[in-house]
């Protein structure tokens, strides 16, 4: 159920992103679902394979380096995904950065509720 709660808030969180990002297009709200679990598959099974890859970079960079493959899962999302669009690496740098920080903050205020 976590899953699926989690699914639709990033649904929503980027259907809402798109209206307000020029460079960011999702055409319906089923193509805003289709892209988050896309996300949450290529999260799960490449992104701990290029933070391996990429693991001296990441270093060197003091973690700045996370910033790029969250953008070139977003970019590579949009590939897989018909009726999400992203007109190109910065726009998906700035989407990526926004909806961590959205979900994130959402996902720490659950937190603070179950706890109370």
């Amino acid at each position: 159920m976590n899953f699926i709660m989690r699914i639709i808030v990033t649904s929503i969180i980027a259907f809402g992103l798109s209206y307000i990002l020029k460079g960011v297009h999702i055409d319906s709200f089923w193509a805003a679902i289709i892209f988050a679990v896309v996300l949450a598959i290529l999260n799960a099974i490449l992104r701990p394979i290029f933070i391996l890859l990429t693991l001296p970079i990441t270093l060197v960079t003091f973690g700045l380096f996370l910033f790029v493959i969250n953008a070139a899962l977003i970019l590579l999302t949009a590939e897989f995904v018909d009726g999400f669009r992203v007109d190109g690496f910065w726009w998906a740098l700035l989407f990526s950065l926004l909806l961590s920080i959205i979900t994130s903050v959402l996902s720490r205020q659950e937190r603070r509720e179950k706890e109370d």
